[in-house]
């Protein structure tokens, strides 16, 4: 047994009712997990099906079947908004069984009762996650350390196990379990516009006038706005993360003034929204995610996403647990979440320009290459293929920003909800609609 992994055990469906302990069976090179405590294993498991809700950037189909193969479970996903993910995953409990949202929506999820909280004992290499999701620490001085906005350090733990009450440090109940995270910027066409674009405030710039998007998102997009008005210098926020509203009113009439100066072309909600307006060339410099920009780059196109002089934008994502889960499926629901960070996830989203939770397990599904590329921002030794198979960078190309620690060193802020949400979304929503 000692060479059996607990999810061959699964997959199998070996010795319906067993119990396997960690004394019993340590894991081997395939999970790399060693058991903590007993797991229940039935034969039963290959008749779970978990119900994930979650954004369109990480419900992907080669994920669900990678998952299913090595679990020997089934696995249901709808890809969702922003909004409607969070919508549902507040009103909607008995629709989902795990939650892939991101650590800014927490403070409107959490306090719903919706989620149950993560017993970390149950996640083995928990203790290998990234710091910035535990202490919010990176590297001394790093300007991620102390960034404004909704860190996800200060969502990451609530103060028991039935709490919705966030912790201010770290305790064995978290509520979510991160597995991917990004420094955001602006992407842009190169072979369209007419200079590097190094700043935020240029998307503002009116040789731009028609041609730029922003995110229609409103905790997001308001905060892409804050980076190119303070870059502008036309005003300063106290905190990026959460304007007060004499803050969000004059935003407010800065991107009603652009607007209808005609500085926007289109305002996206969806990745393939970004993906098909800069492809398209209606679009030439816009907010952006990561794999929206090497999506472009898998149709031949030129895009760069910018290392601007101010920051980043910074985000993460992770795995909930619906408070309806229990038995079985709760214990399958804690098995996706270690499959999420053994590290065959981490290197397939790492080939879009994402980070693991874990580095050091997404390395070992990573070739040298594609390790040195994406987290150390060494030149290419071989062309770059992206997730799918598609080249999307050249031998000797650099990524954009450098490396990980260059990259996530220097997010100034993080997507955010703001003591005065409700009016920041009818601030927005006046804005969209003048």
């Amino acid at each position: 047994m000692s060479k059996i992994s607990r999810r061959q055990v699964l997959r199998t469906g070996l010795a319906a009712g067993a119990m396997l302990t960690a004394t019993q069976c340590g894991g081997n090179n395939t999970s790399q997990q060693p058991t903590t405590g007993p797991t229940i294993i039935t034969n039963q498991i290959k008749d779970v099906t978990l119900r994930l809700i979650g954004t369109g950037v990480s419900q992907i189909n080669e994920i669900r079947a990678q998952a299913e193969k090595d679990l020997g479970f089934k696995l249901s996903m709808r890809a969702l908004s922003t909004e409607e993910n969070n919508q549902i995953a507040i009103t909607q409990p008995k629709q989902y069984d795990i939650f892939d949202g991101e650590y800014f929506s927490l403070p409107l999820v959490i306090p719903s009762g919706n989620l149950q909280p993560i017993d970390v004992k149950r996640v083995p290499e928990f203790d290998k996650l990234v710091p910035i999701f535990t202490t919010g620490d990176l590297y001394p001085n790093a300007p991620v350390n102390t960034s404004q906005g909704t860190a996800p350090r200060n969502v990451m733990f609530v103060t028991g196990q039935d709490s919705t009450e966030f912790a201010n440090q770290p305790t064995e109940f978290a509520t979510l379990i991160p597995f991917q995270y990004n420094a955001d910027t602006l992407g842009y066409r190169p072979d369209l516009v007419d200079d590097k674009i190094v700043s935020w405030g240029q998307l503002f710039d009116p040789k731009y006038k028609g041609r730029t998007a922003l995110l229609d998102i409103p905790s997001i997009g308001i905060m892409d706005a804050a980076m190119v008005v303070e870059a502008q210098g036309i005003m300063q926020f106290g905190d990026k993360g959460n304007m007060t509203r004499e803050e969000l009113d004059r935003i407010t009439a800065i991107l009603i003034e652009q607007k209808r100066a005609g500085q926007f072309r289109a305002f996206w909600k969806t990745f393939d929204e970004s993906v098909n307006l800069m492809s398209a060339g209606e679009v030439v410099l816009q907010s952006m995610w990561s794999p929206a920009v090497t999506a472009v780059k898998a149709r031949g196109l030129e895009c760069v996403y910018a290392p601007l002089k101010e920051g980043y934008r910074g985000w993460g994502g992770g795995i909930g647990l619906s408070r309806n889960l229990s038995g079985i499926e709760l214990d399958a629901a804690y098995e996706y979440i270690n499959w999420m960070l053994d590290g065959w996830v981490g290197g397939f989203l790492g080939r879009q320009g994402y980070y693991s939770a874990i580095p050091e397990n997404a390395r070992k599904h990573m070739s040298a290459a594609e390790w040195n590329f994406w987290y150390e921002g060494q030149p290419a030794s071989e062309d770059i293929i992206d997730p799918f198979g598609k080249k999307i960078e050249s031998q000797g190309a650099v990524r954009d920003g450098g490396s990980f620690n260059d990259r996530m060193g220097n997010v100034v802020c993080w997507n955010s909800v703001m003591d005065e949400q409700t009016y920041l979304v009818q601030k927005w929503n006046e804005f969209v609609a003048a």
